[in-house]
Parts: structure tokens; C-alpha cells; sequence
């Protein structure tokens, strides 16, 4: 058995005596190291942190009109960590989905460091004679990060020379993401900024390349409950493995069920940036297992790229399909923030927001006719019902929600009554027959701000009885909606006469 220490559990594991055996990792010389930025530039040898980094920067130098670089932030002992944008759309124009492409979050794990490279060199060197690149660069936003633990590969200076699975403090960077069952993580530097970048560019899907197996791995890893959109999760990663099999022998990528499993069916850990970019972000990223070594040698750098370049494709391909859609004002045409979900299928956050700025929403699904819900803050919730998804096609959809100040009472047939009305600290809500039982109690400012939100219990011949002691003088909205039938009710008030 081979296991892994980090420094901040060696002391432990000395005091278990336990029998083991240290093993002696290579010098420079097996890893390959490049002779310069050109022979870096091949794909086939290791660069040095300065050559890597003159590689990044001469992408967008050579690409300006494809290409350009940022840096998601610096690891702790300063080093940058670096990302390529790819894409032939204006990102100050219309928003395209973003793709996300990481590697190497655990240092000693090299080979998907070098692939990635390789990926973004295809990408723009492909762009101009390959239509398949050609639709994905138009059509998307690609992102890549070969690097994202650069003081764990580059450990001992600027030459990969005996890299580790840990950052410079000695902690196991895929287990330090935000986690309910672990609530007291001491967040790393790479980790908060890694966030911070996730949070601002709200990938619709992402892959983190690992080695030390040959698997495509997707949520939860954390829990035995699958997450909703499961049978979607497989098929991708099932796609991904199964067109690697077309370009590799009959042994590589193998591994569980033919090269696809389930994060907690293989082992569950917490902590890790796959479930939370897919339960925090709504994101949906999977950990995809290169090589069973964790150091690729350098001269199986470029069967690894040959055996898994067509899947990268076919990876961000899966971003081109689903529902794409806009949810705007139905009176300004302004875009609308929007939560997007699926009624009794969603769970444990996979729901989807629409862009606050473009009011633009991806929401990846396996074929089905879905019917999906629009909820906004100073809006009424609307359903658009049987919405189709075929295999490997766009669904658009357009969706105008109308604000709560162009909304008319439901209470024209008396049944829906508030009394007294205006009131100063109390009022009495007469309840129609339909608002019997568990109901959801939402009032709003007419200018769309949510001041109460709860649920309680709608009863026959009982008024519901609010109190409006806290709320500014001014007219609002009462919403009552049934939680076992979805129906909606509103009434405005006034609260007035407060001393």
C-alpha cells in the first residue's frame, strides 16, 4: 500500500508505528526538465517556472484577438497562479458560457499541468482551420489554468525537483473548500482566491485533472445521496471515458466501471473543490483521473494527450446543449437576476441562477421535457411548462417576468379580504378555500423589496392575522401561495397611521 502524508499529519503517523518504507523519488533529469521555452513549447518535457510562465504570456501575445491572460491569484510563497481566457467572442459584448479547465491542485500530479498547456496551444492554433474548434471558441468562453498549486510542483525552486501533493503550508488544497461537515477549515490563501475567481466568473461546467488513477469522477464525493442531475453526470463522464477508449489500448482509463464512477462509491471526502463549485457555485464540475502515476514521465506526455485531447473537446462541447436562456422585465426589458429551477427534481442546490447583468441562464439536463420555474425578488414566479431537451441540442427560451407593481389583486371574487386595511400594527387576511393548509407568506415593497417571508398554517373561518408593526408607512404586497397546490394569491395594503 502506498499512502501519502501531508507535514501537518506526519508527527501522527510516526507516533502509530507503523512498519513502512520511504521511497526515494527521482531526480530532475526523469522528470524531463525543458532545455528552454522552445523545447517547453513541445509538449513533451517539463518547463521551469520562468519558462512556464513566458509560455502563458506568449499566448496572448501571439493571439491577441483569442486570448488573454489573468491571474486568479498568488500562492503563499508568491507565486502567480494563472489563467487563459479563449474565446472569439467579446466578453464586453453577449455573454457566452463559460467552460473552466484545471489541473494540478495537488503539485505532484504533472501530467494534466502539461496537457492543459497543450490544450490551450491547439485551441488557438486550430482556431482558424478546424470547425469543430472554430464552433467552440465562437460559441463559448474556454478557460484554462494548467497550474493551480504551483509552490506544491515547484517545491524546491524553479525546477520541478521532488514536487508534493500539498501547498506550502503543508495542507491538502482539495480537501480545504468550504464544507458543512467540516466547518473550522483553516482556508489557504490558493483557496480563497481560487473562490473568489470561481464566484466572479460562474463557470456553467468545469473539469479538475488529477493522476494517481485513470477515472472520470463525478458528485457527490461527499455524500451517498445522488445529486439531481445524476443521470446527466454519468452520461458525460461516460462520454468522456468512452471516447477516450476509441484513441487509447485496451488497458488505459479502465478503472471502476470502465473508466466512470461515483465520488462516494470510490471513497468519500469532504472539503473538496468538486462538490462545493456543484452545491455553492450551481456549477457542475467533475475530477477526471489522467494516468495512474502521479508523475507523468515525460515521454508519455504526448500518449496521454493523444489518448484524452478529442474528450477535452467533447467536454466543453456539453456546454453548446441544454436550456440557454434570458429572463428579462416584461416591461423594461431589463435583465432579471433569477433563480431557475425544476420543482420536485431540484435538490441540494441544483437550481441555476440567470446573470445578473445579461439575464442570460445555461442549465445543462439530460433529455426529458422539464417544466421550470423563474423566481425573483419583486417579481411573481412563473412556470413555463414542457420545455423539451433532445441529445446533444440548444433548447432557447425567452422569459419575460412581470413585477409585482403591474400585478392586479387576485381578490376580485372577495374571497381574499385584509381587515382593517389600512392598519397601523395588525391585520386580519380572510382566506380563499385553495390557501387551506401549509402556506408560503411573502409581502413586498411596491418598489419589489421583500420584507417578510415565511410559512404558517391557512385554516377555514380563521383569519391569518400579520403583523405590520414594523413596517414603514407605504403600500405593499401580500402574497400567499399553497405549497401542496403552487396557487398564488396577492393583495395590496397599506400600513399608515404609525405615532
Amino acid at each position: 500500500m502506498e499512502i501519502v502524508i501531508s507535514p501537518l499529519t506526519l508527527d501522527w503517523f510516526i507516533s502509530q508505528e507503523s512498519p513502512y518504507e520511504i521511497l526515494r523519488t527521482p531526480d530532475a533529469r526523469s522528470f524531463g526538465i525543458s532545455s528552454g521555452t522552445a523545447r517547453a513549447a513541445e509538449w513533451e518535457s517539463y518547463p521551469t517556472y520562468p519558462q512556464y510562465d513566458s509560455i502563458m504570456h506568449a499566448f496572448p501575445a501571439r493571439y491577441p484577438f483569442l486570448c488573454s491572460i489573468d491571474t486568479i491569484g498568488t500562492s503563499v510563497r508568491g507565486r502567480l497562479v494563472l489563467v487563459l481566457r479563449i474565446s472569439a467572442a467579446d466578453p464586453a459584448a453577449e455573454a457566452r458560457p463559460g467552460v473552466f479547465f484545471t489541473s494540478t491542485i495537488h503539485g505532484d500530479e504533472t501530467g494534466g499541468f502539461i496537457l492543459m498547456l497543450r490544450l490551450a496551444d491547439y485551441l488557438l492554433t486550430n482556431y482558424g482551420s478546424d470547425d469543430r474548434v472554430r464552433n467552440i471558441l465562437d460559441n463559448l468562453e474556454i478557460w484554462i489554468n494548467p497550474l493551480s498549486n504551483p509552490d506544491g510542483t515547484y517545491r524546491q525552486g524553479d525546477t520541478i525537483v521532488s514536487p508534493v501533493r500539498f501547498n506550502a503550508n503543508g495542507y491538502d488544497l482539495n480537501r480545504n473548500f468550504p464544507d458543512p461537515a467540516t466547518p473550522n477549515t483553516v482556508m489557504q490563501k490558493e483557496t480563497v482566491d481560487m473562490i473568489s475567481f470561481l464566484s466572479r466568473q460562474k463557470f456553467v461546467i468545469s473539469a479538475n485533472f488529477h493522476s494517481g488513477a485513470e477515472v472520470v469522477n463525478y458528485p457527490w464525493d461527499s455524500r451517498r445521496q445522488r445529486h439531481a442531475d445524476d443521470n446527466w453526470f454519468y452520461a458525460i463522464s461516460r462520454k468522456y471515458a468512452d471516447t477516450v477508449h476509441r484513441y487509447s489500448p485496451s488497458y488505459y482509463m479502465r478503472d471502476f466501471n470502465n473508466g466512470v464512477t461515483n465520488g462516494y462509491d470510490w471513497y468519500s471526502i469532504n472539503g473538496g473543490r468538486q462538490d462545493f463549485v456543484t452545491r455553492e457555485l450551481q456549477g457542475r464540475e467533475v475530477t477526471v483521473e489522467l494516468h495512474d502515476r502521479y508523475i507523468t514521465p515525460a515521454s508519455q506526455l504526448n500518449l496521454l494527450w493523444q489518448y484524452n485531447y478529442r474528450s477535452f473537446l467533447a467536454f466543453a462541447e456539453n456546454a453548446l446543449y441544454g436550456i440557454h436562456g434570458s429572463v428579462i422585465d416584461s416591461e423594461s426589458g431589463a435583465p432579471v437576476a433569477a433563480r431557475v429551477y425544476i420543482r420536485g427534481y431540484d435538490r441540494d442546490s441544483s437550481h441555476v441562477y440567470s446573470d445578473t447583468l445579461t439575464g442570460s441562464f445555461t442549465r445543462m439536463l439530460a433529455p426529458g421535457i422539464y417544466n421550470l420555474s423563474f423566481r425573483a425578488n419583486g417579481y411573481a414566479e412563473k412556470e413555463v411548462r414542457s420545455v423539451i431537451v433532445e441529445e446533444r441540442a440548444k433548447t432557447g427560451l425567452s422569459v419575460a417576468m412581470t413585477p409585482f407593481t403591474s400585478l392586479p389583486d387576485t381578490a376580485g371574487s372577495g374571497e381574499l379580504f385584509i381587515f382593517p386595511n389600512p392598519s397601523a400594527d395588525l391585520i386580519s387576511v380572510k382566506l380563499p378555500r385553495r390557501q387551506y393548509g401549509m402556506i408560503n407568506v411573502t409581502v413586498f415593497s411596491v418598489s419589489g423589496l421583500k420584507v417578510a417571508d415565511y410559512f404558517t398554517e391557512g385554516h377555514e373561518n380563521i383569519p391569518l392575522r400579520i403583523d405590520v408593526s414594523g413596517m414603514k408607512d407605504g403600500v405593499y404586497i401580500l402574497q400567499l401561495r399553497s405549497r401542496s397546490s403552487g396557487m398564488t394569491d396577492r393583495i395590496r395594503f397599506v400600513v399608515a397611521g404609525k405615532r
